[in-house]
């Protein structure tokens, strides 16, 4: 893939990961590790200021290094999936369209607990 392609990815996953930050539902997280990625095949420049980021360094590092999530993040991801939960069981016209929503967030949720701890987290 060229490299402005893996740049433009970049790019917009950061976008993505920034929306995220305010709407419910929409995960930061996965974006920001796609973008710090994507950054690393793009562009050296965004690839280094995403692992230099006071919020976002520790999180790309703890992936890139580890495969880890910290268990802060897998708490305030638990708790807006639960949060998220709800709103769709309150505002969904059938129930079943709530339910297979819960129902991906509940696996994700258990992806997310199977993921190890960086070391020195507790």
């Amino acid at each position: 893939m060229p490299r402005f392609l893996y740049l433009a990815l970049a790019y917009l996953c950061l976008a993505l990961g920034f929306i995220g930050i305010f709407v419910p539902g929409l995960p930061t997280t996965p974006f920001v590790l796609v973008a710090a990625w994507a950054a690393a095949r793009g562009s050296k420049r965004l690839h280094a200021w995403l692992h230099a980021h006071r919020v976002f360094g520790p999180m790309v590092r703890d992936w890139q290094v580890y495969g880890a999530v910290s268990r802060r993040a897998k708490w305030a991801s638990t708790l807006t999936m639960i949060a998220c939960s709800a709103i769709f069981f309150r505002t969904s016209p059938r129930w079943w369209m709530a339910a297979l929503g819960t129902a991906i967030m509940a696996c994700v949720a258990v992806w997310l607990w199977l993921r190890p701890e960086p070391p020195g987290d507790y």
